[in-house]
């Protein structure tokens, strides 16, 4: 429960600043000039904060579209990224924004409407591509985890029927899904399930739902007709890996009907080499950033060689159920993804 909202003067009268301080009606406001006075103080400790974080709303100045590292390509044309929200819910080991972040406070960007009028413009410059273009949430949060109180879905889901050349991405670990089964499915629109096999979720993927649980969601999705993925992504390496991902891949297609599935995407566990640092002074004897790594042109992963046992095993566990023009897998030691 958040007890402490940071607000900005800029997005003191915005209607989402409205509807998200109506969900916390006993938390202590604190009115700021700009986010950074809190987000990127020093002083600050990322595990300690990661327990009762506050809640900061802002204005996203400057570039609010990026485009997406190579690993996010789909088979789609050009493809981008957004942020509507710094950090997460959820507490997974392996998540790079303990190594790229001082604050584990929640940094929303509430002036939605600037983040649409971008992407619209983003993709009025590809309006003559062959393919579509992509745009990807999740990237520095989770995209619903968070929706009853930030509507994001609600908001930008329905902004993405006006925009036909262009697909958004939901990437998710989570079951707030109301919002998307109350409303008729748009065409480009793909939820993405990051999934793991239980036992990696239940102790790497702390406060996420367990897999059966996401599963559940998905089904729902997949039944009401919405396009949905399905990413293993980081794919971890551990002794039984090969049958805690089978039976994790039997358990997704056992549910889920492979031919209406988007795409299925693999990649290992990687990091910057910066934040795999910052990260092992936090976690020093965890066996997640001690077994079999290594560092290459500034990227932490697992060594090569075992990196494409390992993926290619994934790879033709999921051979199995779905078609090999849906199934893309990234190796990290080549930094592109490779259809498989």
């Amino acid at each position: 429960m958040v007890d402490t909202l940071y607000i900005e003067h800029a997005v003191l009268d915005l209607d989402t600043t409205a509807a998200v301080v109506s969900r916390y009606p006993k938390a202590r406001q604190i009115v700021i000039e700009r986010y950074g006075e809190v987000f990127n103080s020093h002083a600050q400790n990322f595990r300690t904060q990661k327990h009762n974080p506050s809640l900061i709303l802002a204005e996203k100045k400057n570039a609010k579209v990026m485009p997406a590292p190579d690993q996010y390509e789909t088979g789609g044309g050009a493809h981008y990224y957004f942020s509507h929200m710094l950090n997460c819910v959820y507490d997974c080991r392996y998540c790079f924004l303990q190594g790229m972040l001082r604050s584990a406070n929640y940094l929303l960007f509430v002036n939605y409407q600037e983040f649409i009028d971008e992407i619209r413009s983003v993709a009025e410059r590809h309006i003559d591509d062959e393919k579509p273009v992509w745009f990807f949430s999740g990237y520095d949060c989770d995209s619903l985890a968070y929706e009853p109180v930030t509507r994001f879905a609600e908001t930008f889901v329905p902004a993405f029927a006006g925009i036909p050349n262009a697909v958004l991405e939901l990437r998710t670990k989570s079951t707030q899904v109301r919002s998307l089964l109350a409303r008729e499915p748009i065409d480009n629109v793909v939820v993405a399930y990051s999934l793991s096999p239980e036992p990696i979720a239940a102790e790497l993927e702390l406060g996420a739902p367990p897999l059966v649980k996401r599963l559940d969601a998905l089904k729902k999705l997949q039944d009401h007709g919405w396009r949905i993925g399905i990413r293993f992504d980081p794919v971890i390496w551990h002794a039984d890996y090969a049958e805690t991902y089978a039976q994790a891949i039997q358990s997704v297609f056992a549910v889920l009907d492979p031919e209406q599935i988007d795409s299925v995407t693999l990649g290992g566990f990687r990091l910057p080499k910066g934040f795999y640092k910052t990260m092992l002074k936090l976690y020093p004897e965890h066996w997640l950033f001690n077994a079999g790594l290594s560092e290459q042109a500034g990227l932490v992963s697992y060594k090569p060689i075992l990196e494409r046992q390992v993926l290619d095993t994934v790879a033709n566990l999921c051979r199995a159920f779905i078609a090999a023009d849906k199934l893309f897998v990234y190796y990290a030691d080549e930094a592109q993804q490779t259809k498989a």
